[in-house]
């Protein structure tokens, strides 16, 4: 599908009761919302047979999901632009694609405050998110086995790679069980595909002041979750340069939540219904102790190698794709 924007092409077809949405030259009967806000399972209405697509992004059954975005002012639109512009660079089996998608002008309700709409078109994937699937098991008290565990981690480090391997190299920046869509299988393991590209941006960033460390410090308190923000983000430097390497730290945290069920770092929001700050910036830990959620130790190591404190001496991903395909090996026997 294309990724041109398209104004008048993509609206509501209120001849059919506004079910139905255009998205430049593909039609869209809109079936039910998503479990995540302002998103919809829609179905296209094909009406050129002939039209070619990428085949490897056909949905057999013609279902697919639609974010819908509302544009009220133009910091809005350029963050909806940026989205757009980013979700388009990679291609990865384990980054969801961006399909197609059009920026349309709406009327204005009575205070004036819609003018625009954004449609995003995406693959479905129906079993719900990574963090759906620890809540179902948590209620069961099911774990993860080690090499599921491994072989999801594994996806998430390769669509990772691909984007810290751009020139220049990009920070997914929200990376956590919530934004990693997995799809079950009977005799494959779980398909992992990260999703949600909105706090995306280019990794590398000089800061040389105190004004610039808080900039960054409030940005990252607006897109990036608590229990997964690097401790650089939480009391930046006025003197440091700022990698990809954020990413790696919410990587760990997603491990130890994959293994665990909960960030490594949820306690201290439990425990006072603060800040996590204090725990994350020393990286104080709270493993489990209960007998059911052991773990071979190889994996509790993993997670402390990637949750060091100073991003200086926190791996890359590149060691850590070597790591975990070392640890698969070991346990796949």
């Amino acid at each position: 599908m294309g990724c041109s924007f398209s104004g008048l092409n993509a609206l509501y077809d209120n001849a059919n009761g506004g079910g139905d949405v255009w998205i430049n030259e593909n039609r869209f009967r809109i079936l039910r919302q998503a479990s995540f806000p302002n998103v919809f399972l829609v179905k296209e209405l094909v009406s050129d047979p002939n039209k070619i697509k990428d085949p490897s992004h056909v949905s057999d059954d013609g279902t697919y999901a639609m974010k819908k975005v509302l544009i009220q002012n133009n910091e809005q639109l350029e963050l909806v632009k940026e989205e757009i512009r980013v979700s388009s660079l990679f291609s990865h089996p384990n980054l969801l694609p961006l399909l197609d998608h059009a920026i349309i002008s709406v009327k204005a309700s009575q205070d004036q405050s819609r003018k625009q709409e954004a449609y995003l078109l995406f693959p479905a994937h129906l079993d719900g998110t990574l963090l759906d699937s620890m809540k179902s098991m948590q209620a069961k008290q099911e774990f993860f086995s080690t090499l599921e565990v491994l072989q999801i981690f594994h996806q998430l480090c390769a669509g990772l790679k691909h984007m810290h391997n751009f020139d220049p190299p990009y920070a997914h920046n929200d990376v956590k069980p919530g934004n990693v869509l997995l799809t079950h299988s009977k005799e494959q393991p779980p398909l992992a595909v990260l999703m949600d590209f909105g706090s995306t941006r280019p990794a590398r960033k000089q800061i040389r002041s105190r004004q610039e460390a808080l900039q960054l410090q409030e940005w990252a308190a607006e897109h990036v979750s608590a229990p997964f923000r690097a401790p650089e983000l939480w009391d930046c430097p006025s003197q440091c340069d700022i990698d990809e390497r954020t990413d790696i730290w919410s990587l760990g945290c997603t491990l130890f939540a994959i293994m665990y069920g909960v960030s490594p770092f949820e306690y201290a929001l439990e425990e006072s219904d603060e800040s996590p700050q204090l725990a994350i910036v020393n990286a104080q830990i709270k493993w489990p102790t209960e007998p059911n959620t052991q773990y071979p130790n190889d994996l509790n190591q993993f997670v402390t190698w990637m949750l060091q404190p100073q991003a200086t001496v926190r791996p890359r991903i590149d060691d850590i794709v070597i790591h975990v395909d070392k640890l698969i090996s070991k346990f796949s026997h």
